[in-house]
């Protein structure tokens, strides 16, 4: 097993373990950011990577938009199916990394980057890839903690997040990752966290809302 390979077991299993509770690691409702900027979107296809348990992805299906997901997790997906079929919806699901997933190039009309927080090592390069599977004029929102948040989480690891300062985000770095975007919101500010077990507390956060050119 080469390097990278070793790596992706280590980060499946982590999100296995996480998911494989009865309990919805991060509850069952939507992101409270997402909820606010779907409904300024008229509904179409729409993309949500890093996906876990399926609480985005499933009320978006519940409005009427046509939705994917993916993840890592095996046992994220079957909690998000599990939440699907409770809520009387369905949802596209895929189970893999990125690159050996079968999207199209400008399939979506939008896509949802919520707590995606992807090895630091490959964000860039995955932003770079999401990016062309976004129809122009399509639509990012995205929410993801703040290099500002460490400090946070060092001082109450309730509310969740990565503890490597690379794998938190900078507005220079949202800039630079989604240049060709006309920028509707890039904001860096406080929010209070009350999401499952796991998003608790104040944090600091990215948010974007960007429509590609």
């Amino acid at each position: 097993m080469n390097e990278r390979d070793k790596l992706n077991e280590i980060w499946i299993s982590r999100w296995n373990e996480r998911y494989r509770d009865v309990v919805f690691a991060y509850g069952e409702d939507p992101n409270e950011y997402l909820k606010e900027e779907l409904e300024k979107l008229p509904i179409g296809k729409i993309l949500f990577p890093a996906e876990g348990e399926g609480r985005n992805a499933v009320y978006a299906a519940q409005l009427g938009w046509d939705v994917s997901a993916f993840d890592i997790s095996q046992e994220g997906k079957n909690k998000a199916i599990q939440l699907a079929e409770k809520k009387g919806v369905t949802i596209d699901y895929q189970v893999g990394l990125l690159e050996d997933l079968n999207f199209e190039s400008e399939q979506f009309d939008a896509i949802a980057l919520i707590y995606a927080h992807f090895p630091a090592n490959i964000k860039s390069a995955y932003h770079q890839k999401l990016n062309s599977l976004l129809k122009k004029g399509g639509t990012i929102i995205f929410e993801s903690f703040s290099k500002k948040h460490l400090a946070y989480v060092m001082a109450n690891e309730n509310v969740g997040g990565p503890k490597d300062i690379d794998s938190l985000f900078s507005i220079d770095e949202i800039k630079a990752d989604f240049p060709q975007y006309t920028i509707i919101e890039l904001v860096e500010q406080d929010v209070e966290l009350s999401e499952g077990l796991y998003h608790n507390g104040t944090g600091s956060v990215i948010r974007f809302v960007g429509e590609k050119q």
